[in-house]
């Protein structure tokens, strides 16, 4: 029993520390890349090559003075940012950074929830992150907060659909719903060079799927919840300091998660990048942090694309989201779907 709990702590703070640490580089990332993509410098007064600006960023947030409004909602004010972060996180401990290994004897699944499951549960917990959003945005009493909650619920469900057409088809494509058993299905080559990602099997579901993360975390051509040019701030409007913070920790959290369950699907989860399958695995720990390597690469490259999307495209009209989520990408998903029900169908005939 002591055992068991041991195992489950050491594993919470390695899913709770990898994403928290790693928060401040995203965020460096982000600057400096918005400043190479927009042909100007970027943070470079804090430190070298401004690599401190996010520790700052950090300081600033911590020590500023608390603005709480009197006309908000105080219980479901305070709730709501602790909910979004809480959400945002839930997903991690399904997400497995390698395969299972042997520890004195014992297979070790790195996973805090360990289920054939798993992939649902991450699911569901990423659809809850509505629910934070559309409590600020109630709890702050203010029409702006609550015209950008509004928005960024339409979005989500109008998205998740689509999403979700893409992740059935995956599901059917691979005969399995467990998370191993998804990126075992990814392992190898065809031709001999070429990876069995599920991206090179459903590519129009990688691109729903990739659409419909975009606007699950609501970032840039989607964050019309945080328009700026049309409702000053959205839903976070009334957030200062450390409230306001959380509310960009759970943000980009969601776009880890997002991002690893976009690469378990098309990209083989933690398989090992072409190449990396040549450096000899004596030591029985040697795969394991390979894998966990290839992983953590594979997110880093996913979270370069939120960034360069972001500053590339410009933001949809309100009425264009949902055009483009009901009246294209649904449909293209259903038809997917049903084209990939039929092929396994009589593929196993």
């Amino acid at each position: 029993m002591l055992e068991a709990i041991l195992e489950i702590l050491i594993k919470t703070v390695v899913i709770l520390g990898i994403p928290l640490g790693a928060l401040p580089i995203i965020i460096h990332v982000e600057r400096r890349g918005a400043g190479f993509l927009q042909k100007r410098v970027g943070p470079n007064r804090v430190g070298p090559f401004g690599l401190l600006q996010p520790l700052a960023d950090v300081a600033k947030f911590m020590f500023k003075e608390e603005v709480h409004p009197s006309h908000v909602r105080p219980f479901f004010y305070t709730a709501a940012p602790i909910i979004a972060l809480t959400v945002a996180l839930l997903p991690l401990a399904c997400i497995p950074l390698s395969g299972p290994f042997e520890v004195f004897g014992k297979t070790v699944f790195p996973e805090v929830f360990r289920s054939d499951m798993g992939i649902f549960f991450a699911f569901a917990a990423s659809a809850l992150g509505s629910y934070g959003i559309l409590l600020a945005g109630w709890a702050s009493n203010n029409k702006f907060t609550m015209l950008g909650a509004l928005r960024a619920c339409a979005q989500m469900v109008s998205y998740e659909l689509s999403l979700s057409t893409a992740v059935v088809a995956m599901i059917f494509v691979f005969g399995t719903n467990d998370i191993h058993g998804i990126v075992a299905a990814q392992t190898g080559y065809w031709f001999g060079f070429l990876p069995k990602w599920g991206f090179f099997m459903q590519p129009l579901a990688a691109m729903l799927f990739l659409v419909g993360i975009f606007a699950e975390s609501n970032r840039l051509p989607f964050d019309l919840a945080e328009g700026e040019s049309e409702i000053v701030a959205g839903y976070h409007l009334e957030y200062s300091s450390m409230k306001f913070a959380i509310f960009f920790m759970a943000e980009y959290i969601h776009m880890i998660a997002l991002s690893a369950l976009f690469i378990i699907f098309f990209f083989g989860g933690y398989s090992l990048l072409p190449g990396m399958d040549l450096i000899p695995t004596n030591s029985p720990f040697v795969l394991p942090i390979l894998q966990a390597t290839s992983f953590i690469i594979k997110i880093a490259m996913m979270i370069w694309i939120f960034v360069w999307v972001r500053w590339s495209l410009p933001r949809f009209r309100y009425d264009q989201l949902m055009d483009l989520g009901w009246q294209r990408l649904l449909p293209l998903g259903i038809v997917n779907l049903i084209a990939t029900v039929l092929f396994v169908y009589f593929r196993n005939q």
